[in-house]
């Protein structure tokens, strides 16, 4: 459950993220309705010379904060449901760093299951995952992997989690399902002590799972037992109807900050 005092925790850091990316945009020292002066060159390849000739400062504002905000708006994910994460779970952390021992046989065995994937995914991800644990009982190589997120409930079972973009390509999917598979194997586990997901904070295509449509997930990944889609993860990590309240909060800031975002970016106050 999402209480009073947790609300505006979130609360406060969603307008905290917003406002440090509007001050960010709001730096070029140009009014809102100045023509942008002509450049010869950008370290950055980001002059669009016929956009700066007809476009006010302004508007091209919004556009690249939009594009800036959509890139980075991930991070948030991460954050609100650590915060959530932090009430139900006895840690909840991000970016959380698994370290430890893993057998030649169970890196060769990953590095099998990998290539294998090129061609599609042929087998259930619980399949996988014991196909790695049986030859993950030996040392071998020290690995390091970062997850995401990173829950452990009060009975000592983890929960890992890549937070990634609901529509991922292939080569993100194939270097998912290694991450995770190489958790398995630094841990020695697998479930119900450790469970390891591909996590997508929403669903472009609707509310329903069966509307997900996304061909490279749906042919390189098991969606049934690897990945959660919007309500299940949020729901998991804080409980029934996590997902919609955090979507309310996301939806009050913006009711509250919209106009003030406007205001700055576009009108320059």
């Amino acid at each position: 459950m999402i209480d009073s005092k947790l609300r505006a925790t979130i609360k406060g850091y969603l307008e905290g993220f917003i406002q440090g990316m509007v001050n960010e945009f709001r730096a070029s020292g140009l009014s809102a309705k100045e023509l942008r002066p002509p450049r010869e060159s950008s370290k950055d390849g980001d002059i669009k010379p016929f956009h700066e000739a007809i476009l006010p400062e302004g508007i091209l504002r919004i556009t690249e904060f939009e594009r800036s905000f959509s890139t980075k708006l991930g991070s948030t994910f991460e954050e609100v449901a650590k915060l959530i994460g932090s009430v139900r779970f006895q840690t909840a952390e991000r970016s959380y760093h698994v370290t430890g021992q893993v057998s030649r046989k169970a890196v060769r065995a990953i590095e099998a299951i990998v290539n294998r994937m090129n061609k599609g995914l042929k087998r259930t991800y619980p399949q996988l995952v014991e196909e790695i644990l049986d030859v993950a009982n030996e040392d071998g190589e020290e690995r390091t992997r970062i997850a995401d997120l990173y829950l452990r409930d009060s009975k000592a079972h983890e929960f890992f989690f890549e937070m990634k973009s609901p529509k991922p390509n292939k080569g993100q999917c194939l270097e998912a399902t290694d991450r995770l598979l190489q958790i398995h194997a630094i841990r020695r586990a697998g479930p119900p002590k450790v469970r390891t997901y591909y996590a997508m904070a929403y669903n472009p295509y609707g509310l329903a799972r069966a509307t997900y449509k996304h061909s490279f997930a749906k042919q390189y990944m098991d969606m049934s037992n690897q990945v959660l889609i919007g309500k299940e993860f949020w729901d998991l990590v804080g409980g029934d109807r996590t997902y919609e309240t955090v979507l309310e909060i996301y939806r009050e800031v913006g009711r509250e900050k919209g106009p003030d975002m406007i205001d700055q970016l576009a009108l320059g106050y």
